[in-house]
């Protein structure tokens, strides 16, 4: 029992009084999730990764309860502070002896801490049934002093983070498919991670990856889970034939993968370079080989890199020698929680671990964008960090002018 259960049982106590059933409540939810807990310790299958039902159920159940329970603590934390002071205080200034030396809690504080509580619980029952698939559109216009003026008004969309094994709503796909080729790109990028582990994850979804339609084509890398790092394989040929098919299933829906490679886009006798690496990331195996990527490119060509985790732009590529006007990332999911209001707060516990988690950042005239991801892994939902659709046009010239 942790200190976190402790306090928001202390909640509950102070405004159930005489109904004990609220009590015996608080305590069989306790109980039930931690029989869930043992229940997948001993039937978790890791070849199924974290797409496995118990998993997912049980890493639902755990941010269902723990966050509240954590809101609820703070004040009641606070106000113990304040309770011990208080008592403090009364000793040296010469309390009776009838008193006792600790106040009474409060009853309304626990009962704000509990209506505080209810905010993000009901955010999180709204993130796993229908947050996971609330697809946002996001939008930027970028400017390139040295743009080819063929590619003024050049438009991309990109998609990360597909996690094909997590997906359980085939029309909400669907939809969300219909609404990447709305936006009527001139390419449609990829930046990894088609699956969770398994190549055959992306199989029931094959069919309509295929209907992504892009007039100069459409590109992708992977991602540090598309290696099968993740499960138990029968032996190293196993998954060796594994990543042989994803490779298939990358040509079968349309995507140009690119493994640390690169490709010339032309339009009306112009030409940029679209340069993608391998997953590269601090902690995880690092396949990509930027050099690699850029073979038979020249210093002066426009580029612009995909490159699966964003800490690969702080580690390399802001450093290189040759300029990546604009690197495309996925891989944080905004930790798939969290607080967005523009140009209010923009907050994720991600950003502890990635300090570029999310949107466009810019470092001595070099872009980054990092796509919030189009699925989800693990944990069944979204709360506040939406699905994402990312849109950039780009056009020639300078914001100063």
């Amino acid at each position: 029992m942790s200190i976190v259960d402790i306090y928001a049982y202390q909640a509950v106590r102070t405004i159930s009084k005489d109904q004990v059933w609220a009590r015996y409540l608080y305590w069989g939810i306790s109980i039930a999730f931690l029989v869930l807990v043992v229940l997948v310790i001993i039937n978790f299958d890791r070849s199924a990764g974290p797409q496995h039902p118990l998993f997912k159920l049980m890493l639902g159940s755990f941010v269902l309860l723990f966050v509240p329970k954590l809101i609820i603590s703070a004040p009641l934390l606070l106000e113990d502070i304040v309770r011990v002071l208080v008592g403090l205080s009364g000793k040296l200034i010469g309390t009776q002896a009838d008193d006792p030396f600790l106040p009474s809690r409060r009853k309304f504080i626990s009962q704000a801490a509990l209506l505080l509580a209810a905010i993000p619980f009901a955010g999180i029952i709204h993130g796993i049934l229908k947050g996971k698939y609330n697809y946002r559109v996001i939008k930027k216009t970028l400017y390139f002093p040295d743009l080819p003026a063929a590619f003024d008004g050049f438009r991309i969309s990109q998609i990360s983070d597909v996690h094909s094994g997590s997906f359980d709503n085939p029309e909400k796909i669907a939809y969300g498919i219909d609404l990447i080729n709305q936006q009527k790109s001139d390419v449609i990028l990829f930046t990894g991670d088609l699956v969770n582990d398994r190549a055959d994850e992306m199989d029931p979804w094959k069919e309509v990856f295929s209907k992504l339609e892009a007039p100069m084509g459409k590109y992708s890398i992977l991602g540090n889970h598309d290696y099968g790092d993740y499960t138990n394989w029968p032996s190293p040929e196993d998954k060796l034939a594994n990543m042989d098919k994803l490779y298939k299933t990358h040509a079968e829906i349309g995507f140009d993968l690119l493994r640390n490679e690169n490709r010339v886009l032309e339009r009306a006798g112009d030409k940029i370079r679209l340069v993608g690496v391998e997953n590269w990331g601090k902690g995880f195996a690092q396949h990509g080989d930027l050099n690699a990527a850029l073979q038979g490119t020249d210093p002066d060509d426009f580029h612009v890199l995909m490159s699966h985790d964003p800490s690969h732009f702080d580690e390399v590529v802001k450093k290189h020698p040759q300029k990546m006007s604009l690197t495309l990332s996925g891989h944080t999911h905004g930790m798939q929680f969290g607080i967005e209001i523009p140009g209010v707060i923009r907050w994720s516990p991600v950003k502890y671990r990635y300090p570029k988690w999310a949107g466009l950042y810019e470092e001595a005239g070099r872009y980054l964008y990092v796509n919030r991801g189009f699925g989800f892994l693990a944990f069944p939902g979204r709360v506040g960090i939406w699905p994402e659709i990312t849109v950039l046009e780009f056009k020639k010239g300078d914001t100063s002018v």
